[in-house]
């Protein structure tokens, strides 16, 4: 049996192509670019009334009406604290939260929502029902179903593997 050989001309920048078929493919990088868009989105609709993603996902993580501990923030939002208290003080500076120390416990600090805060976490939260509004608009029940079955798994395995 004798051997055929093929002869393709490929584009001069056929790699590039293929490795961004192998990052689409990659289960963390589809994750990863799919939050990136979503955080993008937010941002862009959020600079309407000054609010960036990140300040959103804060004041959203308080309790509106008592507050919540400064310690509880971080592992609410699976933030490091130290990231958290930058943020913190950009947002205090901002006049959207203020800090209350616990009259019993002085130990434990409160971070509080201003009236501004409110504000901003109303609009934060409209924008956040919305979004999740648009998405349902878009997917069949059972496609949404799946998807936090499979995101649910994932996290699953995420905890197993987890390093030292």
């Amino acid at each position: 049996m004798q051997a055929a050989y093929f002869f393709v001309l490929l584009p001069p920048n056929y790699s590039i192509i293929m490795e961004e078929n192998k990052k689409k493919k990659s289960l963390d990088f589809s994750v990863k670019a799919t939050w990136l868009a979503i955080a993008k989105m937010y941002n862009a609709v959020g600079a309407t009334q000054g609010v960036t993603h990140s300040t959103g996902y804060v004041l959203l993580n308080i309790d509106k009406e008592r507050g919540t501990p400064a310690t509880k923030i971080a592992p609410l939002m699976g933030m490091e604290a130290r990231s958290l208290s930058r943020m913190l003080k950009s947002m205090e500076d901002d006049n959207l939260i203020y800090r209350e120390v616990d009259k019993k416990d002085k130990r434990k600090v409160f971070v509080c929502l201003t009236e501004k805060g409110r504000l901003k976490r109303e609009f934060a939260r409209q924008t956040v029902k919305e979004f999740n509004r648009k998405v349902k608009e878009e997917l069949k029940p059972e496609q949404l179903l799946h998807f936090f079955e499979v995101i649910d798994k994932i996290i699953e395995i995420v905890e197993v593997q987890k390093m030292p």
